[in-house]
């Protein structure tokens, strides 16, 4: 008898896994399913009602004014305005404007999740070192699993659409808003903790008027990452159903379209530049503002 006639059956325990929460815990999921898809279609909605030549205006003036708020009427970035102004524009004549809009909803609406939930895990792993050595492993396994596998638990807990998609890519995106967390509170000099500790500040005044203010510019290089990642899976979750610029590229992928493929492409890079960049000017101020 050898070593793979005693296979651990390792797919067998996860199947019955998926299968048992699926059971037990359905209708949860089924709300929060309900919740989640009325909030999408409620905000795509909204932003459909809006003239995309007013959005693209709104859009472009808060890149351009995007962390220059404190310093004059007329401060800001002319090029990330002029940028945003000019993508968006070519993203409406190409025809995919309501692709973008509904692909920013998914991005906007996991990134929220994700955030929400790695800032206080972040935290967790930042003040207690026995958090620290559980956390990261998993974080190490999660950043090393193929994108594409995190589609498959998505299914059977919300079936096939933007829900699945969002809950696919919180997992997959989550990672760096933990990683960023962590390490801002850990850099947070020794000297200000010991002269926090001396005027007798309790461990949630240290954690909320020095640590988290001064680790908020890392915080902000994890959710430019955590956006960055989301996009890119908003993109892949198109197999599941997931509506947008992801499922204009699967559907030139599967009609053999690479002149409507590119143009799809196209878009995602242009929203994936002004997210990406609003995001690191937002960063850059809180660092110049301490």
């Amino acid at each position: 008898m050898s070593f793979l006639d005693n296979k651990i059956p390792l797919g067998h325990w996860v199947e019955s896994g998926l299968d048992f929460l699926t059971e037990e815990y359905s209708s949860v999921t089924r709300t929060i399913s309900d919740v989640t898809e009325n909030a999408i279609f409620g905000l795509n909605d909204l932003l459909f009602d809006i003239r995309p030549e007013l959005l693209i205006v709104v859009f472009a003036l808060l890149a351009w004014k995007v962390g220059y708020w404190r310093k004059g009427l007329f401060a800001g970035n002319w090029r990330l305005g002029v940028f945003t102004a000019v993508g968006f524009a070519l993203i409406y004549n190409l025809g995919l404007w309501d692709s973008m809009l509904e692909s920013f909803t998914l991005v906007l609406f996991a990134t929220v999740v994700a955030v929400a939930l790695a800032v206080p895990l972040g935290i967790l792993a930042a003040l207690y070192e026995g958090m620290y050595r559980i956390i990261m492993p998993v974080l190490d396994f999660m950043q090393t699993m193929p994108a594409f596998v995190y589609l498959i638990p998505a299914i059977p807990f919300f079936g096939i659409g933007p829900v699945a998609a969002i809950f696919a890519t919180v997992i997959f995106s989550m990672p760096p808003a933990i990683r960023f967390t962590t390490l801002g509170i850990r850099q947070v000099p020794t000297q200000l903790i010991e002269a926090a500790d001396a005027f007798g500040s309790t461990k949630a005044q240290k954690l909320l008027k020095l640590q988290l203010p001064m680790a908020v510019p890392t915080m902000m290089a994890g959710i430019n990452q955590t956006i960055m990642l989301a996009l890119s899976m908003v993109v892949i979750a198109a197999m599941i159903g997931a509506d947008g610029l992801g499922g204009d590229v699967w559907k030139a992928i599967q009609r053999l379209q690479p002149g409507k493929g590119f143009e799809a492409g196209l878009a995602v890079v242009i929203l994936a530049m002004v997210l990406d960049r609003m995001t690191q000017k937002l960063g850059q101020a809180k660092r110049q503002s301490k």
